[in-house]
């Protein structure tokens, strides 16, 4: 692989995908940006060390290290919004999810943005897509977990305090109801709020890849960020992001722990 793709390959029915955990700028784009961490802020912070379980599960895992600030690989790549009508960040995000201008000038224009895909976003892709092949060839259906965290609190998305657990599988139509039904009772089992297809109904990834009929199905989980860090509430390059505790992390990481186990139960079935 290259060193901003980590693909770490299992043998279990089972993908976690991880394309908002980076936070690398390249060199040449870096100063680019209004901050280097305003461009950062905005990632899945800690999600793969949140998840880093999997393994030991037997799960396949794939991350981009690239920051989505560069390119967001869970977007259309054509450029068409997942969500009409609603505030969402582009294929190569010219503002923060506040709404605040992530560029200091010029933005990424077409050309800029056809280059970032065929360096970051294509490669990226073709390894998940590989990933699941692979997995297919091997099991008679598997699952693909796209795993992604998120403020508290963002008024631009959507009203209030997110619920704890947001699970998206494009209003059922990227997995089984029966895998929705399990994953949708451990949330409601753990006592935190949880929502089946609310603000966030699954990504570009959730939705391209998913095909039930044939053995794949994908579903995504957005988690409010404060279930597993102390979240602050504004946050500022002195208080953000906080460490990564894992003690006070775990309550949160048993009951993922029972969701990837339950998106295993249903592929072995």
């Amino acid at each position: 692989m290259t060193d901003w793709l980590e693909v770490h390959r299992g043998d279990a029915p089972l993908i976690i995908a991880f394309p908002h955990t980076g936070t690398e700028l390249p060199p040449a784009l870096e100063g680019q940006f209004v901050s280097s961490w305003l461009a950062r802020r905005d990632a899945d912070w800690w999600i793969d060390q949140l998840y880093a379980f999997a393994r030991d599960l037997g799960a396949t895992t794939i991350r981009t290290r690239i920051s989505r600030s560069v390119i967001d690989c869970n977007r259309d790549p054509s450029g068409a919004s997942l969500y009409p009508g609603q505030a969402t960040t582009e294929l190569c995000p010219t503002t923060d999810f506040d709404g605040a201008p992530l560029y200091a000038a010029t933005t990424p224009d077409d050309a800029e943005i056809a280059r970032r895909r065929e360096t970051w976003f294509d490669p990226y892709h073709a390894a998940l897509a590989d990933e699941i092949a692979r997995l297919r060839s091997a099991h008679p259906r598997i699952v693909l977990y796209d795993a992604h965290s998120i403020r508290s609190r963002i008024p631009r998305l959507f009203d209030g305090e997110l619920p704890q657990f947001n699970i998206g599988t494009n209003d059922g139509a990227t997995c089984a109801p029966d895998l929705a039904a399990a994953v949708e009772a451990i949330c409601a089992a753990s006592g935190r709020g949880h929502v089946l297809n609310g603000r966030f109904k699954g990504g570009w990834t959730t939705r391209h890849y998913a095909r039930p009929a044939d053995g794949v199905h994908a579903i995504q989980m957005e988690l409010a960020i404060r279930g597993y860090m102390p979240e602050p509430d504004a946050p500022t390059p002195a208080n953000w992001p906080t460490p990564f505790d894992p003690g006070f992390a775990a309550p949160l990481t048993a009951t993922l722990t029972d969701i990837l186990k339950a998106c295993l139960a249903f592929a072995r079935a």
